[in-house]
């Protein structure tokens, strides 16, 4: 029945998750001997997160972004990993083939930020020329990049940027939209070419002087200024690196939104977890490999 396929995945993603972290904690032990071959050219790291609705007692006391200031969802948070070696012929990075796998769990920032530094230095890190992280900006996610990834390239997402400063444009200029067109085209190529101080500036200038005027035109404008350092696009794309984390997104809707935001869908946070196991294992390509040592282990 279809209670009964629901039990056995949520009993098997519960092994999965078992075996990963048995995993985890063999390979910090082996941590300082680096793999061996040829290095890998430009890893990346992303990473986001996406709400799964969940049962009411997992929401008790929770606030969220319904009317009344109550939850509906609770947050699964989720990287990938994936390996760039080549660029097509405009010279623009293209993602090595089945090389992407995930991780996620409805668990806190730091303790998530570990599960992903472990699936970085499985996938073989510390021998990469080079490693990108790429993500929205959100204030955990900065935090897990520069504990974790403090020698990587910090970039955040170029099209999420570019969403901040839409608003900022369409706040700015909703009194006169003839040139809201105008200017969001300009404020949009400078992002894209690396000028967001240009952006900032002229944005100041077009602010009331009244401190409480414009509040939220002043809080796009402090997230530009905060996370500029790490929205140099035209240097990324001449060293040839994604700026946009297409992937992670992509991820969020393919392996979480698919199987666990169906309609009608209420979740544990126990069940939820052992389904993103299960998940992030198939799609990672490893459900073989879990199969092979669970075998092996009983043999």
């Amino acid at each position: 029945s279809a209670k009964d396929a629901e039990r056995v995945a949520e009993h098997i993603g519960q092994e999965v998750e078992q075996w990963m972290q048995k995993e985890r904690r063999a390979q910090r032990r082996d941590e300082g001997a680096h793999t061996e071959g040829a290095s890998i050219h430009t890893l990346y790291v992303e990473f986001d997160g996406t709400g799964v609705p969940m049962t009411k007692k997992e929401l008790a006391g929770r606030k969220g972004k319904q009317p009344d200031g109550s939850a509906r969802t609770r947050e699964v948070k989720l990287g990938c990993v994936f390996t760039q070696t080549h660029v097509d012929a405009e010279g623009r990075p293209v993602r090595d083939g089945a090389t992407t796998s995930f991780v996620g769990a409805i668990e806190p920032a730091e303790v998530f930020g570990w599960r992903l530094y472990d699936e970085a230095v499985r996938r073989g890190i510390h021998d990469a020329r080079r490693s990108v992280t790429i993500s929205d900006g959100a204030e955990w996610a900065k935090n897990l990049a520069q504990t974790h990834f403090p020698n990587a390239v910090h970039v955040i997402d170029y099209y999420h940027a570019a969403e901040h400063v839409a608003r900022l444009a369409k706040l700015l200029y909703e009194r006169n939209p003839k040139f809201l067109e105008a200017q969001l085209e300009r404020w949009t190529t400078e992002l894209y070419e690396g000028r967001v101080q240009n952006v900032i500036d002229q944005a100041s200038a077009l602010l009331p002087t009244t401190p409480n005027s414009m509040k939220d035109a002043r809080k796009e404008i402090a997230y530009l200024d905060k996370n500029k350092d790490h929205m140099k696009y035209d240097e990324y794309r001449a060293q040839q690196l994604f700026i946009g984390s297409g992937v992670i997104e992509a991820g969020c809707k393919h392996v979480i939104g698919h199987r666990l935001k169906q309609s009608g869908m209420e979740w544990t946070v126990q069940g939820a977890n052992a389904i993103v196991a299960l998940r992030c294992a198939i799609l990672s390509n490893r459900f073989e490999d879990f199969w092979e040592q669970r075998l092996a282990n009983e043999n």
